[in-house]
């Protein structure tokens, strides 16, 4: 199971394995107050896309789609999914950790939209 939380949200026992998926670190987070097992920067959208969207939501369908592509073409992030498809399948929860303030528009949406997909086809 994927779950999404924001960084700022307390941890809790289900949350499973804890997973950043930011390029950036979020601000006035510290590493310890995290609580992450794994900070996956490189499944993060480019610096590019990242300030294309500049989370605008009038942008999000092109940044999804965009999105998507990057993870699909690019080595580095192709090779990141491969490390979430193997936690996904040794841990019964996975929950991708993200900074942003919208919770139903960021890359971690995107994300696990992506993994459900590439996991069940």
């Amino acid at each position: 199971m994927i779950k999404l939380k924001r960084i700022y949200q307390e941890r809790e026992e289900n949350d499973g394995v804890r997973v950043l998926v930011d390029r950036i670190w979020p601000r006035g987070i510290s590493k310890e107050k995290a609580h992450l097992d794994l900070w996956l920067k490189e499944v993060a959208p480019s610096t590019e896309l990242r300030k294309f969207f500049g989370h605008d939501p009038k942008h999000f369908a092109e940044f999804s789609k965009r999105y998507s592509e990057e993870l699909t073409k690019e080595e580095e992030k192709r090779t990141a999914i491969t490390q979430l498809k193997l936690l996904l399948e040794t841990y019964p929860v996975v929950t991708l950790v993200y900074g942003a303030k919208d919770e139903k528009q960021n890359q971690a949406v995107v994300l696990k939209e992506y993994l459900e997909r590439s996991v069940d086809g």
